[in-house]
């Protein structure tokens, strides 16, 4: 593979997940119920869409039977833990990058921790357990192959609340205090798997099912940034240079930690001819681990020189939401409007930001911005 079909993989990214569960009845039941009405919210029918977490009524009769034990939960859940690690005298195997659900796991005694969690999660909850899905951020890993970057984070069950949180990690040994985690919802774990499941098949060399799978992964959550990445890899292999560079920016709207983005979205505009813009864009990579809002404001400032306007917008915007009493978002979506001929728009963002900090350059820049125009719409 050359240098530059390596780059187009960059943007594959292997996160996490938090499932919803699959009961006869309780939590799992429920858990279930509202994730196949959010299911058909998203336009999708739930009779096509693949629940990775749950488990045949082979493995439903086997939780029942093996963890039938009354009493405190926690000794439940764990007694559940060691058993799926040690089931019939066979060690479950690690396999880094399995995308499985939980019937496959079962079957083929391989996983990876976001594949056991799926696993775990949906018997626990057979169990009427309300086990979550828990992305840790502390463990995230970076891989660079040549100008493949490939990015993974550690995927673990949880149970209770945050102050007393019980992490079932996929180990029988004592597990180490986290200190970056985040409960995913059960939709968003779906979508992780199909979006997963998309980076394997890209992996393989088969695109038109990965870019199938990965349209799925980002209509049932827009939000889902390393699924907008991924997409936008298997867009740009089957020749849709423009529709990839959409999708790496849909990615970084949602998220501007994703590295793989800023690096597939720069390596493209390299390509293109777009060297300054690209350069430009690699310099922003520097605040990608602080989802604060100068990582809107320094993507909406590349995207308003590049006279991308609307698309400066959202992210200013997103910074607003961020940053709701700050000046300079509201100054930065006053520049955004000016430049989409929204002067009134521009002026009533001056006035508010003038009331927060009057001295602020952005809040100056846009004074002199607005003096310099004409007088009205």
């Amino acid at each position: 593979m050359s240098a530059r079909a390596s780059c187009c993989l960059a943007a594959v990214l292997l996160l996490g997940w938090t499932a919803g569960g699959c009961a006869t009845g309780g939590y799992g039941a429920e858990a279930r119920r509202r994730l196949l009405i959010q299911i058909r919210e998203q336009g999708l029918d739930p009779d096509s869409i693949v629940l990775p977490f749950e488990p045949t009524e082979e493995m439903r009769q086997w939780v029942r039977s093996e963890i039938a034990l009354p009493g405190d939960p926690e000794v439940r859940l764990d007694h559940l833990l060691r058993e799926l690690l040690h089931r019939e005298d066979a060690e479950l195997a690690y396999e880094r990058g399995f995308t499985a659900t939980a019937e496959e796991v079962w079957r083929t005694k391989r996983a990876n921790c976001l594949s056991f969690t799926h696993l775990y999660v949906g018997l626990a909850r057979e169990l009427d357990l309300p086990v979550y899905y828990l992305r840790v951020s502390d463990l995230q890993d970076f891989e660079k192959d040549g100008e493949l970057v490939v990015a993974s984070e550690h995927i673990t069950a949880a149970y209770g609340p945050p102050a007393r949180r019980r992490v079932l990690d996929f180990t029988d040994r004592p597990v180490t205090e986290y200190r970056n985690v985040e409960p995913v919802s059960d939709l968003t774990a779906v979508a992780l798997y199909y979006s997963n499941l998309g980076a394997q098949r890209i992996r393989e060399g088969r695109t038109e099912e990965a870019h199938d799978l990965l349209r799925t992964a980002v209509r049932l959550d827009p939000e889902l940034g390393d699924g907008w990445v991924n997409l936008g890899v298997a867009q740009r292999r089957l020749g849709s240079p423009g529709d990839a560079e959409a999708s790496y920016r849909r990615a970084l709207e949602a998220n501007p930690r994703l590295i793989s983005a800023y690096n597939n979205l720069s390596s493209l505009l390299e390509r293109q001819g777009r060297s300054e813009e690209a350069h430009a864009l690699l310099e922003l990579t520097d605040t990608r681990r602080n989802r604060n809002p100068f990582s809107y404001l320094a993507l909406g400032d590349l995207s308003l020189r590049q006279k991308r306007a609307a698309e400066a917008e959202r992210f200013y915007r997103r910074a607003r939401q961020l940053d709701p009493q700050g000046a300079e978002p509201l100054a930065a979506l006053g520049q955004a409007a000016l430049a989409l001929g929204r002067r009134r728009d521009a002026e009533r963002a001056l006035r508010r930001a003038e009331k927060i900090d009057p001295s602020l350059p952005r809040v100056t820049e846009l004074a002199r911005s607005l003096r310099s125009g004409p007088l009205t719409d």
